[in-house]
């Protein structure tokens, strides 16, 4: 499971959900407060009718003749009547009501002021000494309904407000983060070999620091780079030099002297200085191999020099190699010191390791797939496993250093190439064989 998250998208949905989070409590903010100014108009609605009924109601029932009895107020025409109201005396007795009033809802007595039932909100109001009563009441429902409709009112808009701030918001943060992105691409496509400086114009101001970090740790790397490859060449010119004049020297020392004990002396003490020579030119090569220097920032062919180090090996082994490699250029940002040590050490060590009388087969496809392959005894697995360390042989008679394969994992982890030794080879009931899947830059 992934743990990576991204800027863009955690900005994107926490101020999204944010904002629509603010939006809602707004509305159930301002639902509150409308509901509570309703309420009060509503109450002040109340109030205002029955005072305004009220001194009606009382002249129509003084002016009556005999008993005054129950009256109801006729409707001109049909209507919803949210407002009912009955006339009562002080003990109870109904006197007038609106067309549609229902005398249970009221309470058995007449009562001023406000009170609520389970079902309505009435206003109560009292005339001439408190003898007659008015009382009109609401329907509850129809408020929670005035209350509903507004905040319904209030929250619709947010169906067309939330996508469009969701969209308004990935959008500026989108083109808030372009220039971020285009820093992050700059970084992330550039090969290991790239050391040029990375640049990025008018940056956040967040992020200026880290290209600026970033371009000094390049920098760095590239003078440690630089230096470790002037150290590798300078070293290898000092190293040779000595090491040839010593030999020159002993070998006309043998040809000079008569004594047959000295001879046999110096001819062990040259090849005592050729073996020197030999694992000082490998160490070299592992510390070439190890400077991080395996990928270049220019594409090369390596069919050219794949045929050189093979002609340059046919010679010393001549009919032993057999290379077969495409017609067509083979690219790669592999560098190319780097492929010609890697494929060195490869022929060496088939050679070295190999059947005397076989030939080495060596092949590099259209698609990278570089194959060095020997005729020999199989390597056990176990041993195969430590071939990749330094200063392992398979087999201790053989002249060799044991780091040839070392130096070929140094860079193939440098280039990020994939290193697979088999034993046997593969079609094979015997041998050895190194299989590398280089990258090929079309």
């Amino acid at each position: 499971m992934s743990t990576k998250t991204s800027l863009h998208k955690t900005l994107g949905t926490w101020l999204t959900l944010g904002v629509t989070l603010l939006w809602l409590l707004g509305v159930i903010a301002s639902g509150v407060v409308a509901r509570h100014e309703m309420n009060e108009v509503f109450d002040s609605a109340l109030e205002e009718t029955a005072q305004r009924i009220l001194p009606l109601a009382v002249t129509d029932i003084l002016n009556r003749e005999g008993d005054p009895g129950l009256e109801r107020v006729l409707a001109l025409k049909e209507h919803n009547e949210y407002l009912t109201y009955l006339v009562r005396n002080k003990s109870g007795k109904l006197l007038l009501q609106s067309h549609d009033a229902d005398p249970q809802i009221f309470g058995a007595f007449p009562r001023e002021g406000f009170s609520d039932t389970l079902t309505h909100r009435i206003y109560g109001e009292s005339a001439i000494s408190e003898t007659l009563y008015i009382e009109v009441a609401e329907p509850l429902d129809h408020r929670r309904e005035a209350v509903l409709d507004t905040s319904l009112a209030l929250l619709l808009p947010l169906i067309f407000l939330i996508p469009i701030s969701l969209v308004g918001v990935w959008w500026v943060i989108k083109r808030s983060l372009r220039r971020v992105v285009r820093l992050q691409q700059s970084i992330e496509v550039r090969g290991g070999g790239d050391l040029s400086p990375v640049a990025v114009e008018r940056l956040p101001e967040e992020f200026e620091p880290i290209m600026i970090s970033v371009n000094r740790l390049l920098e760095r790397l590239r003078r440690a780079i630089e230096a470790e490859r002037s150290f590798t060449a300078n070293s290898a010119h000092e190293l040779r030099t000595p090491l040839a004049t010593s030999l020159a020297k002993l070998q006309r020392l043998k040809t000079e002297t008569q004594d047959a004990g000295v001879k046999a002396q110096a001819s062990e003490i040259e090849e005592s200085l050729r073996t020197l020579a030999r694992l000082s030119e490998k160490l070299l090569e592992l510390a070439k191999a190890e400077g991080g220097s395996a990928l270049s920032e220019q594409v090369d062919n390596l069919v050219p020099i794949l045929r050189m180090v093979a002609s340059d090996y046919d010679h010393q082994a001549p009919g032993r190699l057999l290379l077969n490699v495409p017609d067509d250029a083979v690219r790669s940002l592999l560098d190319r010191d780097a492929f010609a040590i890697l494929v060195r050490n490869l022929i060496e060590n088939a050679l070295r390791h190999g059947t005397d009388d076989q030939p080495v087969n060596i092949s590099l496809t259209d698609d990278g797939i570089l194959r060095v392959v020997n005729r020999g005894e199989v390597v056990l697995p176990e041993k195969l496993a430590l071939f990749r360390n330094r200063f392992v042989r398979s087999n201790t008679k053989t002249q060799g250093s044991g780091i040839g394969l070392a130096i070929v994992e140094a860079i193939t982890n440098g280039a990020g190439i994939t290193l697979n030794l088999r034993s046997p080879a593969a079609g094979q009931s015997d041998g050895f064989e190194a299989e590398l899947n280089i990258v090929v830059v079309e």
